[in-house]
């Protein structure tokens, strides 16, 4: 049996990264149909059912995943690596954020800035504890600040996606303290 951790790893994949590993098709929106996720994890070797599925959403400690209000859909909040398009509103964001990276990407980022690399958005956090983990995953932690505020009024576009992930597209070196 796959431990929560396993199947929130997986869903990662599959709801934000390569679908087709699994034959999943999300909508325009991201959206998968839950009862053929479920299918089709179970075809995949993960045994599932819906009742285990709302658990690892609920207990999700970043939040990642969200149901439609009908729980017959579920998508990904953001990350994605695919093109989607996740009906997110602009939205000003506060005077700073943060971002978490690893000590060995510093160099190219004070150098060329912030770039969302293969994802739809750079990803930037309201407080330093998130960043903090954010850039544990790939090494030595490092919090840059974000001069959200200052960037938003020179025209940059900022969303906050439903687990509270403040994205933009790019963060130029300028606005980094």
């Amino acid at each position: 049996m796959k431990t929560n951790k396993e199947i929130s790893k997986f869903l990662s994949l599959v709801l934000r990264h390569q679908p087709q590993k699994i034959g999943l098709i999300l909508d325009e929106n991201g959206w998968a149909n839950v009862e053929e996720l479920l299918q089709k994890m179970n075809q995949y070797h993960y045994q599932i059912n819906i009742t285990k599925l709302e658990e690892v959403v609920s207990t999700n400690d970043k939040q990642r995943f969200t149901f439609d209000d009908s729980k017959q859909k579920i998508r990904a909040n953001q990350g994605h690596s695919i093109e989607i398009d996740l009906d997110l509103i602009a939205t000003e964001p506060p005077e700073i954020l943060y971002h978490g990276t690893a000590d060995k990407y510093i160099n190219s980022i004070r150098n060329e800035g912030i770039s969302k690399q293969s994802r739809q958005h750079v990803h930037l956090s309201e407080n330093i504890e998130t960043a903090k983990k954010v850039g544990q995953r790939h090494g030595k932690a490092i919090v840059l600040e974000i001069k959200a505020k200052e960037m938003h009024q020179k025209g940059f576009i900022f969303y906050i996606s439903k687990n509270n992930v403040w994205l933009t597209d790019k963060v130029d070196k300028e606005f980094i303290i």
